[in-house]
């Protein structure tokens, strides 16, 4: 086992492989977003909107929070999306000085039919994902190297 402070091979190996699956959704993604006309961060705020936590109110400040991006930076997506009849500005009935984004219902079908791809994709590609992970997070390291032959070394070490 190795410590806190130790990497195997069979570690970076590991972090390699996420960084792959991970890259490899992105592209994914980033092209399944421009086939619909969208630029990537415009999906991604459609997916942070729809996918907000419970409780929590959609502001520009959430949204903003939620992409990672700046105050201005989000304001200008949600401009863009406004402009396209894919979300709409509402004046939150509880403080009128908030406003909050809303999916308008061509939004919900634009987003819909993206995270339909997204899913099946992640559906494919995911089990790759997992082992990468559980190589990584596996205690013993040195039995946990992914493998292209779909299984890692830690169920080739169970095995043995």
């Amino acid at each position: 086992m190795h410590s806190t402070d130790d990497l195997s091979i069979a570690d970076y190996r590991a972090l390699a492989e996420i960084r792959f699956q991970i890259r490899h959704f992105l592209h994914f993604s980033e092209q399944a977003a421009r086939e619909e006309g969208l630029v990537p961060q415009q999906h991604q705020l459609l997916l942070a909107l729809k996918g907000l936590p419970a409780g929590r109110k959609a502001t520009i400040s959430e949204l903003a929070e939620r992409l990672q991006l700046r105050h201005h930076s989000t304001v200008e997506l949600i401009d863009r999306l406004v402009e396209r009849g894919l979300i709409k500005r509402l004046r939150d009935e509880a403080d009128q000085r908030r406003v909050l984004i809303h999916l308008t219902s061509q939004g919900e079908q634009v987003l819909q039919k993206l995270s339909l791809l997204h899913r099946h994709e992640l559906q494919l590609a995911g089990p790759a994902f997992v082992r990468a992970l559980a190589a990584l997070l596996a205690d013993d390291t040195d039995t946990a190297d992914v493998s292209q032959d779909g299984t890692n070394g830690l169920q080739k070490h169970a095995e043995e």
